[in-house]
C-alpha cells in the first residue's frame, strides 16, 4: 500500500511541477554554469548507499559534509541556493528516487554516507529498515532546529507509529510549514 502511494503521489507530482523543475534547471545553468542537479551520496533503506538527486545550491568546492557541520555554511551557498533551501525546492528532484524506489515520499531523511553516528544508532534502532523520506517526523518537529538526538527519537517514533494518516498529517505539516518557512535555518 505504501509503495503504491509513493507511487501515485510521485508520478503526480512530478506531471504537476515539471514546469519548476524545468524552470529552475535552466536558472542554474544559465547563472552558474553548472549541472542542475547534484548527487549526493546518503544512507537509504538497511544502510544501503545510493545517490540523491537534489537541485545544485552549493559552490564547486564545497566540502562532503552536513551543511551544520561546515564553520560559514553561507559562503559556500549561491544565491539562487539560498531560495531553493529556505523554500525546499531543492528537494523536488528526490520526487526520481521515490519513482524508483530508493525513497519514500514520508520517512527518516537520508544521512549522509559520512555521518556515521547517524547511521549507527539508526541500525542499531533498526530505522534504517523503513525507506528513508523527502519528509518525515523529524521534519516537522524542529528540521534544522534539533539536534541529532532528538532527530533520532522522532525517526523511532515513526517507525513505531507508521501508518498512511501519520504520512498524510506530515505531508500536510510539511506544507504548512514550507509555505510559513519554519525551522529552516538553510
Amino acid at each position: 500500500m505504501s509503495r503504491l502511494f509513493d507511487l501515485f503521489f510521485s508520478i503526480f507530482l512530478l506531471v504537476i511541477l515539471s514546469p519548476i523543475l524545468l524552470i529552475f534547471s535552466i536558472l542554474i545553468i544559465f547563472f552558474y554554469r553548472m549541472n542542475p542537479i547534484h548527487l549526493s551520496k546518503r544512507s537509504g533503506q538497511y544502510s544501503r548507499t545510493f545517490l540523491m538527486p537534489k537541485f545544485i545550491t552549493m559552490k564547486k568546492d564545497t566540502p562532503q559534509i552536513a551543511t551544520h557541520l561546515l564553520k560559514n555554511p553561507d559562503i559556500y551557498v549561491t544565491k539562487l541556493g539560498k531560495f531553493l533551501r529556505k523554500t525546499s525546492l531543492d528537494e523536488l528532484p528526490q520526487l526520481y528516487s521515490v519513482l524508483i524506489g530508493h525513497m519514500s515520499i514520508v520517512g527518516p531523511r537520508p544521512a549522509l554516507f559520512n555521518q556515521y553516528e547517524l547511521i549507527k544508532r539508526r541500525q542499531f534502532l533498526k530505522i534504517d529498515k523503513i525507506k528513508p523520506g523527502i519528509t518525515g517526523y523529524a521534519q516537522i518537529n524542529g528540521r534544522d532546529d534539533i539536534s541529532y538526538k532528538e532527530k533520532i527519537k522522532y525517526d523511532y517514533y515513526y517507525l513505531k507509529n507508521k501508518s498512511i494518516m501519520l504520512d498524510l498529517k506530515i505531508i500536510f505539516l510539511t506544507i504548512y510549514k514550507i509555505i510559513k518557512l519554519n525551522n529552516i535555518s538553510h
